[in-house]
């Protein structure tokens, strides 16, 4: 994955500048030094991983990650601008419209596109690191106790801790504890990094409060970085984290229970492999089931296991409009908000925070999930 998304910005990178320097009247070393410097920022993330940190957890100041965040995402933009402009160049020269060759052969309109894809990237950064904002929904689950009618589960997900995060945890905590929830369920990807890197950038996660206390799983970025630490790390401040496993939550004599499921990724390092069968065995069957998996490609296993509602994150929504169509296909066609899944509900949350390497939103928001419960009529 590393020398596939390496390969992918180097290329990327030779492109724009080749697009974007070449044409111009400046002398050639000028060129040559702003390609070197352009290439260069499309592969920020593994000259930073090659000296300070690794890919999932570049250990930089937060300022020059997002800047260098910002350089990265602007040449992916005019990447893709460059291509849609140099296709209809294509086209209007196969099909002999003087006109259309006239605008897009204008000296003006690449750089100008240079300066746009900045400051969209400039933005997409900014808002990839704000503060989420809650989103509330309700869920009909049909089985549901009279006494569970009107439970509220906050769900955060992809929170990624790291430098980029900084006092940003902290923030998220206040804001999820304003909404009161019962239940606070984390679906993954908590952190980036190694828990000493991390010690003040996850512990405020302890101040999560919730009647029925906060249940957590595992994403792929828990495994990249300490795994067996970090999972004792989660437990002292005091989550239950769910491995193939289940719990439940009572009101009297009601119950629900709660199960969730490893990541496929656990199969690089030898740990155990997301198990739907394990996590279910023993539960109550009178007892409706919400299932916490990071990745939501599963849902129609699910299903038919009987679940009722699925929570899940790892997508991000897609982060900028019009990569979900690329981001739905590695997910079982799951990207962003709720689905009807063969009698079950998903929802796929959008996150609340991103990974430092690629941290930008565009007409994708951020989301703290507040999940209201009600009897399916």
């Amino acid at each position: 994955m590393v020398v596939v998304l390496s390969t992918i910005g180097f290329l990327m990178g030779l492109y724009v500048a080749w697009r974007l320097f070449w044409p111009l009247r400046l002398p050639v070393w000028l060129k040559v030094v702003l390609s070197v410097l352009l290439v260069a920022i499309a592969v920020q993330l593994r000259i930073v991983a090659s000296f300070w940190g690794t890919m999932a957890s570049p250990e930089i100041p937060k300022m020059a990650i997002a800047t260098l965040a910002t350089g990265s995402t602007a040449v992916l933009l005019l990447a893709l601008v460059l291509l849609v402009l140099d296709a209809g160049l294509l086209a209007a020269r196969l099909l002999r419209a003087p006109r259309a060759l006239s605008v897009l052969r204008s000296k003006a309109l690449r750089p100008s596109a240079a300066v746009l894809a900045l400051l969209l990237s400039a933005f997409g950064v900014s808002q990839g690191m704000a503060v989420p904002k809650p989103r509330q929904i309700e869920v009909a689950v049909s089985g549901l106790p009279q006494a569970f009618d009107g439970y509220r589960v906050l769900q955060l997900t992809d929170i990624h801790a790291s430098l980029l995060t900084g006092d940003w945890v902290r923030q998220v905590v206040a804001a999820s504890n304003a909404l009161q929830p019962d239940l606070v369920v984390i679906t993954g990807d908590l952190i980036d990094g190694s828990v000493q890197a991390r010690r003040n950038d996850y512990t405020p996660l302890a101040d999560l409060r919730a009647p029925d206390g906060v249940i957590a799983i595992t994403g792929n970025h828990e495994y990249y970085a300490q795994y067996s630490e970090w999972m004792q790390a989660f437990r002292a401040l005091h989550m239950q984290v769910l491995e193939n496993s289940h719990t439940q939550v009572r009101r009297g004599g009601a119950a629900l229970t709660i199960a969730g499921v490893t990541d496929p990724v656990a199969a690089r390092y030898g740990l155990p492999l997301p198990d739907l069968e394990a996590a279910l065995a023993g539960a109550d069957p009178r007892a409706p089931v919400i299932l916490l998996d990071h990745r939501p490609r599963n849902a129609r296993e699910a299903a038919a296991r009987g679940v009722k509602l699925q929570l899940s994150g790892h997508t991000h929504g897609g982060q900028i409009i019009g990569m979900d169509q690329l981001v739905k296909r590695a997910n079982g066609g799951f990207v962003s908000g709720r689905y009807a899944v063969d009698g079950m509900t998903l929802y796929v949350s959008n996150g609340a925070g991103l990974w430092a390497g690629f941290p930008a939103r565009i007409g994708v928001p951020s989301e703290i999930t507040m999940i209201t419960l009600r009897r399916a009529p």
